[in-house]
């Protein structure tokens, strides 16, 4: 099993809210994930990004992959460095 951190949309039409989750890499973008590691919500000025340091440092740890929108909002919080 191989695991990724990425992003799943929830919130209404036209207004978006994610949460950022550890899932298998096999699991559909809104289906079944392991664990919730924070939120982010692009509609506020400027986006509010809310994350578990502590988990998401646990699953990088453990060897996780991460998607290519999941990795900007890390590196912009600071949890990545110019990966």
């Amino acid at each position: 099993m191989a695991v990724t951190i990425r992003l799943s949309r929830k919130g209404a039409t036209k207004r978006p809210f994610y949460r950022l989750v550890a899932a298998d890499s096999d699991a559909p973008r809104d289906g079944k994930f392991l664990e919730i590691l924070g939120t982010y919500d692009p509609k506020k000025n400027p986006a509010a990004v809310k994350l578990h340091r502590d988990k998401v440092d646990y699953w990088l740890g453990k060897g996780a992959s991460v998607s290519e929108s999941a990795r900007a909002i890390l590196r912009r919080e600071g949890f990545l460095k110019g990966s």
